[in-house]
């Protein structure tokens, strides 16, 4: 045994590397977190697909960003936009995670992520300390940029993405079929 093991050292010491890497490096990487969550959508679990998403991170993104296109022009406008945005984050990340969790537990094509975008995402995944981002585009040509951070909890989760307009648009008209208004 002692005569295979020096036989081959070199062998032995490259798997033990990378059986280490596998073991302790990838389950607290941004491209594992992204695999996770691929994994939960297809199973069709939206609250271990939600685990992957900060959502009142998202909604606050995507709410200052939608606040700078509409009032550039006006700085008291956005001033108190970013005041209302601030108050009712909670609410609105509620309502965005029971969104998503339902959408993820019907199926819908909306949360669906192909498997060459993933592929894709992670091969184009930029990681800088404790930040990481992607870009991919959809099979409709939309080009998403999903930014993402390691939580306290030592955990990747999305805190931002890019250009989420069209996605909190049909938000809102769900929102308002459930409230019955038009």
């Amino acid at each position: 045994m002692l005569r295979f093991i020096l036989r081959h050292f070199t062998a032995l010491l490259v798997i033990t590397a990378l059986a280490a890497w596998a073991l302790f490096y990838v389950p607290r990487s941004p491209s594992w977190a992204v695999l996770r969550a691929k994994q939960a959508i297809d199973a069709r679990d939206g609250p271990a697909a939600a685990e992957y998403v900060d959502f009142e991170s998202v909604v606050k993104h995507a709410a200052y960003e939608m606040i700078e296109k509409k009032g550039s022009s006006n700085p008291f406008g956005s001033i108190v936009g970013r005041a209302a945005v601030d108050f009712l984050i909670k609410p609105m990340a509620q309502v965005a995670q029971a969104w998503a969790i339902r959408e993820v537990n019907t199926g819908a094509k909306e949360v669906q992520m192909p498997a060459v975008a993933v592929a894709g995402s992670i091969v184009l995944l930029h990681r800088s300390g404790d930040t990481a981002y992607t870009n991919f585009t959809d099979h409709k040509g939309q080009v998403w940029e999903i930014h993402l951070a390691r939580q306290s909890d030592g955990y990747w989760r999305v805190i931002e993405v890019k250009d989420i307009n069209q996605l909190l648009e049909k938000l809102q008209r769900e929102q308002q079929k459930q409230l019955g208004r038009p």
